[in-house]
């Protein structure tokens, strides 16, 4: 199979992974209406290395990688499960700040309220490196890449490392381009937005991420 083809077939893998919205996808459109498109992409790039990771290991055969990592999965859904509460609870506290903040706005005193293009304290590494770990702490990524493989029948097609180091280079790119267009798409209708409905995306943003937080805490119960 040519470099080209197997390039190709990494972005169809990498948008196929990526574009299903989860936990991350609200994050990003969470961050991308909080601190803007930069961070927005940041959170997604940082989903998009961890699609590379497990996409490399599908596609260099690592098995007793994934072996490990699905005995490992109860503990992953737990860690994953309270980082997702607490992002979602902070993002559900800030909304309800900033409806504190317009209403004060609206009354004529208090401060100015600011939805849009805020210096992030942690800086963009931070952001990147958050998304990153709770993308990492989902093991049902690295099934959802093996079965793909297996489906489509792809892996066959990967007689060697530079074929599989192609197809991962895509997987990264198909995933990003996905973050990408998610984070200038949120950020261009913020920009049309009032505050108000921005203070309830944001507040449906961190319920979503809750409700998927005590889903994998439940996960593990049963």
């Amino acid at each position: 199979m040519g470099s080209m083809e197997l390039f190709i077939k990494g972005i169809v893998i990498g948008l196929v992974i990526a574009a299903p919205v989860g936990p991350i996808g609200f994050l990003c459109i969470s961050r991308t209406l909080e601190y803007g498109a930069v961070i927005g992409l940041a959170t997604g790039l940082g989903a998009a290395t961890a699609d590379a990771v497990y996409g490399a290991v599908a596609a260099f055969g690592l098995m007793q990688v994934a072996v490990t990592l699905s005995e490992q999965d109860t503990v992953l859904r737990v860690v994953g499960g309270l980082a997702l509460c607490l992002i979602g609870l902070r993002t559900l506290f800030l909304a309800d700040r900033k409806q504190r903040e317009f209403a004060a706005k609206e009354a004529g005193s208090g401060p100015t309220l600011k939805l849009a293009g805020r210096i992030a304290g942690r800086g963009v590494t931070g952001y990147f490196g958050s998304s990153f770990l709770l993308t990492l702490a989902n093991p049902a990524t690295i099934l959802g890449f093996l079965a793909f493989f297996a489906a489509v029948g792809w892996a066959r097609d990967l007689d060697s490392r530079a074929g599989a180091t192609i197809l991962v280079i895509g997987v990264f790119l198909g995933s990003a381009v996905w973050w990408l267009g998610l984070a200038a798409a949120t950020s261009l209708l913020s920009s049309r937005m009032g505050d108000r409905q921005r203070i309830w995306i944001q507040r449906l943003s961190g319920m979503v991420i809750c409700g998927f937080g005590i889903f994998a805490l439940l996960s593990v119960l049963v």
